[in-house]
């Protein structure tokens, strides 16, 4: 009986650490589930690491041994993890500081078209130790937070874009003419306030560039072709021959000929009438949802701000307080409701 107490005694400490660590493992999962912060997915592995760690040198520390011998297993175990640490430095640990460190800068949230390198897409997520993409042949694609870092990132604007569209047009041509119909291209393609350059004076041709303003980039993709489309339609229409990226020709031709389609866009009314059906929608799918889940967020942290300062101002106001704060509330709760349920829906 008196074995059994002591056994008890021994183990009961041991066991009373590993239910803790596995009830502050079961709360973190909790708390990142119900989070509705973006940053969750980077908080989990860290936190997990954090917990088993403590578990560990809490269950060295409660053996039944001698002081000696404990301090011989902290000290291996200090000079394993070390070790650990110093072996994966330049993978793990620098890409988790990486990703700490975008966490605090937040130069792209999920939905932003990104181009890094060659790699563009938009983001579906962003972990400790890498970021996902979602590319334009609709393949998911993980950068390293690392290379993030290392890199320059370029992030399209939210709120608006410019797109542009190059051609190489003969010297016969004055560039007036190429502007006319260059901005009446981008006028057509539905960008606002176009602008032509004249990019560069090549040996065969004059390089030129037209630009303007797109004010929503989901269809980016779609609105890029359509700008094309749009100058393919007007110079061949209007009989200006395209020799971009550069023409070469050695057969014997008239020189009045003109290299164009025999049947250009614009006089075909049936062609002009089509139209293009956007595909972004299937391409960044995964993008689109998170995204999506992204604003959602930010409504509810915005609804929430203005609940709490709705409510304090019903506290100021009194038993005397208006009607018009108390629909204001009553408003604002029944759009945190459904905004909370969105998200669960979609999480």
């Amino acid at each position: 009986m008196e074995s059994l107490q002591n056994g008890l005694t021994t183990l009961w400490p041991l066991a009373s650490i590993i239910g803790i660590g596995v009830a502050l493992a079961w709360l973190t999962n909790w708390f990142v589930n119900r989070s509705q912060d973006s940053s969750s997915g980077l908080i989990y592995p860290l936190l997990n690491w954090i917990n088993g760690s403590a578990v560990i040198i809490a269950l060295i520390i409660m053996l039944p041994i001698s002081e000696q011998t404990r301090g011989q297993v902290l000290s291996l175990l200090g000079v394993v993890l070390t070790a650990v640490i110093a072996l994966s430095s330049t993978t793990f640990v620098s890409n988790a500081m990486a990703g700490v460190m975008l966490q605090a800068t937040q130069p792209f949230r999920p939905g932003d078209y990104i181009r890094v390198n060659d790699q563009f897409g938009r983001v579906i997520k962003r972990t400790l130790v890498n970021t996902q993409i979602q590319t334009e042949w609709r393949d998911l694609t993980t950068l390293p937070n690392l290379l993030l870092i290392n890199s320059p990132v370029n992030v399209l604007y939210r709120e608006g874009t410019i797109i542009f569209a190059e051609v190489s047009i003969g010297y016969d041509v004055t560039y007036t003419r190429v502007e006319e119909l260059m901005l009446r291209a981008a006028q057509e393609a539905g960008l606002e306030d176009p602008f032509v350059l004249v990019h560069e004076l090549l040996d065969h041709a004059v390089a030129y560039r037209v630009c303007g303003f797109l004010p929503s980039i989901e269809n980016l993709l779609s609105a890029r072709s359509n700008l094309r489309k749009k100058v393919l339609v007007q110079m061949h229409g209007s009989g200006v021959e395209i020799v971009s990226p550069k023409f070469i020709n050695q057969r014997q031709l008239d020189p009045g000929q003109k290299i164009i389609p025999e049947a250009p866009v614009l006089h075909d009314l049936r062609k002009e009438a089509e139209v293009s059906q956007a595909p972004e929608e299937k391409i960044f799918d995964k993008a689109v949802k998170a995204a999506s889940l992204e604003e959602l967020k930010l409504n509810l942290e915005d609804i929430r701000e203005k609940l709490e300062a709705a409510r304090r101002a019903m506290k100021e106001a009194g038993a005397d307080g208006g009607d018009a704060i108390k629909a204001q509330i009553a408003d604002l709760e029944k759009r945190e409701e459904w905004c909370a349920r969105m998200i669960e829906q979609q999480a």
